[in-house]
């Protein structure tokens, strides 16, 4: 299991792209309510616009090749989960839980389609 995703709520999507690529980042997905940056180590995190006043937290993402497996696995230890491994159409497979204070965790797999989804862009300071 890996930890190499997080995704941060932004209230301004243009602002904090910038931000982001100023401080050195790749933006990789660019879409007016979600924007995905690769770090140097490969790792990556997404921003996601939160409009009209929503509030969302940070959602942390764990990365495991045998999702279905993994999740079966926990589900025998009692681990109770919102949503269950599914299909996205961002090209992930996916599962949800809560942590015990109500943090959104999301178990996945997105193999290559994390760094290199078929939308990809590449969009840096200098660009």
């Amino acid at each position: 299991m890996n930890l190499n995703q997080i995704t941060l709520p932004v209230n301004n999507m243009a602002h904090a792209t910038k931000f982001y690529r100023k401080l050195g980042f790749l933006q990789i997905v660019d879409t007016p309510h979600y924007a995905r940056f690769e770090c140097p180590n490969g790792a990556t995190f997404s921003l996601s616009l939160c409009e009209n006043g929503q509030q969302h937290g940070v959602t942390i993402y764990f990365e495991y090749e045998q999702l279905d497996e993994w999740v079966t696995k926990l589900q025998s230890k009692g681990i109770i989960f919102t949503s269950l491994p599914e299909d996205k159409r961002y090209l992930w497979r996916e599962a949800q839980l809560q942590d015990p204070s109500g943090n959104q965790i999301k178990l996945y797999w997105a193999g290559d389609n994390r760094l290199n989804p078929p939308w990809r862009v590449e969009i840096s300071e200098t660009s």
